[in-house]
């Protein structure tokens, strides 16, 4: 991950004075942060550009530590130049990713796929036509539950990077372990998006390569809310056709696996409900086919393996380094012998 989650990370001083900032003072900071958050979102929506929420991340760990010095505020700046900027190149370059390289668009083997895993139905004409209406109608009122399944789908452009930040304030190294995994999913799938295009649902109804149409209804929850424009900014930003695999459940999956690894209650397994309620949700918004969410557990479980293979090799020392250590202990042992057998004898 190069200098931001490597040597400026390790070089930065670590939050050793969490008592700094009294209980009322960081209280009262974070009541005008999430009064300032509030205003924002009504106005444009949750963040989801990558600078957008970084900044608000930002603005987030100086009112917990309102009191600290600035010299310690600068220093989220230095650790996250990079992972941020790493991140700023995927999503702007997702958009085209598709027209790097000029691949052909997939349509036809997604549909073929789920439809073989699943007995002949499409898994998002199935629930369709059970949680929006049969016929579904993209224009109909929001059920309750098309608000929830909007917030579990949008949660995806904050959630990772909350839990980087909450690391950042807790504990460096996990920030860094952290990063190198969510910075490391997000760069391997754009790489696949530019070599393997596909359409999604929704696109492949307009193409014609559906038999019963599946339509895009992301929109649903935030339009009963007021918010729909919230949703035309989400997809005026990304690229239709990087759809495999889904990184929307990816990140989701990645989130549940690193906690369930890491904590010690018996409730971690909880957390899988998140990546289990994220793919219900993209399948019933037409987002993402069924293939496409088994596509971003594997991506996701090859990131995990790769990272932890590459801790354990850097904390493992290389054959050199061990006979230098040995020959040093030779030596160390050597001299303390030679002391033994020149000091005098009763």
């Amino acid at each position: 991950m190069g200098s931001g989650t490597g040597g400026s990370a390790v070089r930065s001083p670590l939050p050793t004075r969490q008592g700094l900032t009294r209980s009322r003072v960081r209280a009262a900071a974070f009541l005008v942060f999430a009064g300032i958050l509030g205003v924002w979102i009504y106005h444009f929506g949750v963040p989801s550009d990558t600078v957008q929420i970084f900044l608000w991340l930002w603005l987030a760990t100086i009112c917990w530590n309102v009191e600290e010095p600035w010299r310690y505020h600068l220093s989220f700046l230095r650790d996250w130049w990079v992972p941020v900027a790493a991140l700023v190149v995927y999503f702007y370059s997702r958009g085209l990713a598709d027209e790097l390289l000029r691949m052909p668009v997939h349509t036809q083997m997604p549909v073929t796929v789920d439809e073989w895993m699943f007995g002949g139905d499409l898994p998002s004409y199935w629930l369709q036509e059970r949680l929006c209406g049969s016929p579904c109608n993209p224009d109909s009122p929001a059920r309750w539950y098309d608000l929830l399944f909007a917030l579990v789908y949008t949660s995806h452009f904050v959630t990772g990077l909350i839990i980087a930040m909450v690391l950042w304030l807790r504990n460096r190294g996990e920030w860094k372990k952290w990063m190198r995994r969510y910075v490391g999913a997000n760069l391997v799938a754009l790489v696949i998006y530019m070599l393997y295009p596909m359409a999604p649902p929704w696109m492949a109804t307009e193409g014609g390569f559906i038999e019963h149409p599946v339509w895009r209804i992301t929109h649903r929850g935030w339009d009963a809310v007021g918010l729909g424009r919230y949703h035309l900014v989400l997809t005026g930003v990304g690229n239709p056709v990087a759809a495999m695999p889904s990184l929307h459940f990816g990140i989701s999956f990645l989130i549940a696996v690193y906690a369930v690894l890491r904590l010690r209650s018996a409730w971690r397994w909880l957390l899988l409900a998140y990546p289990a309620t994220m793919a219900v949700t993209l399948v019933y918004f037409g987002e993402h086919y069924v293939i496409d969410i088994v596509g971003g557990a594997v991506l996701v479980a090859g990131v995990l393996a790769a990272c932890s293979w590459w801790e354990r090799s850097r904390d493992t020392p290389t054959r050199s380094e061990r006979l230098r250590q040995a020959a040093s202990e030779e030596t160390v042992g050597l001299g303390e012998l030679t002391r033994s057998d020149e000091s005098p004898r009763p």
